[in-house]
């Protein structure tokens, strides 16, 4: 099987500088590590539904730069850090993934840096 890592270790626009991939792919499987609102270095202002579209978009990109299409997601974590935002980050989520809604987890959590979601994903498309 091949393994294959996207942004592990690159750093510059849109690659991960710190010590994980943004993705791995194996076996027709793409694990999308967390992601949050993050543009150019800073976490994008707004509030949570600003938040919810950046973080999803970033996690879409990723997604997209390894070939894989929304429709191949199978699985969602979200972390939210006020669980009242769960309404607002619903209706944003709804809004990406109401024609193709993968499994989904959601919880409150502490962020590790100053954001209001971090989402990852598990897709798939076959060997």
């Amino acid at each position: 099987m091949t393994i294959r890592r996207y942004g592990a270790g690159e750093s510059g626009a849109g690659k991960q500088a710190l010590p994980f991939a943004r993705a791995v792919e194996a076996g027709g499987w793409l694990y999308v590590s967390g992601q949050v609102a993050m543009e150019g270095g800073e976490i994008v202002g707004g509030g949570i539904v600003a938040e919810s579209r950046k973080a999803i978009e970033n996690m879409l990109a990723i997604l997209d730069e390894a070939g894989y299409r929304p429709e191949d997601i199978v699985r969602i974590g979200v972390w939210l850090d006020d669980p009242r935002d769960f309404w607002s980050f619903n209706g944003v989520f709804r809004d990406y993934f109401s024609d193709h809604p993968p499994a989904r987890a959601c919880v409150q959590s502490r962020m590790m840096v100053d954001c209001k979601i971090e989402i990852d994903c598990v897709a798939y498309r076959g060997p």
